[in-house]
């Protein structure tokens, strides 16, 4: 498997129509085939030193392998929400990982 994690940190963390413009932005990701699942999050309500809580919004996607995924980066619907949603954030971090 291939895990694709990704965080964003808004610039506008106070605008609520900014919020609702890259939730719907990444909604139209669930549209890419090939994947085994996604799942779009907000940060939960848990506090612990070791737990990161300034990102604004967290994207999860897993492949069945490496290829899906760099399938999934040139896909026109993902190069279309890059295109539409970068102005929105002010931080991206991706974590990509396999199985060990």
């Amino acid at each position: 498997m291939f895990t694709h994690h990704v965080f964003f940190w808004l610039k506008n963390k106070i605008s609520d129509a900014d919020k609702e413009d890259l939730l719907a932005g990444l909604q139209t990701l669930a549209a890419i085939q090939p994947k085994i699942s996604i799942h779009i999050g907000v940060k939960a309500n848990t506090n612990r030193p070791v737990i990161d809580t300034t990102y604004d919004f967290s994207l999860l996607l897993i492949f069945n392998n490496p290829e899906e995924q760099e399938s999934y980066q040139v896909h026109p619907v993902h190069q279309e929400f890059v295109k539409n949603c970068q102005h929105l954030w002010e931080k991206v971090t991706i974590y990509d990982s396999v199985d060990a």
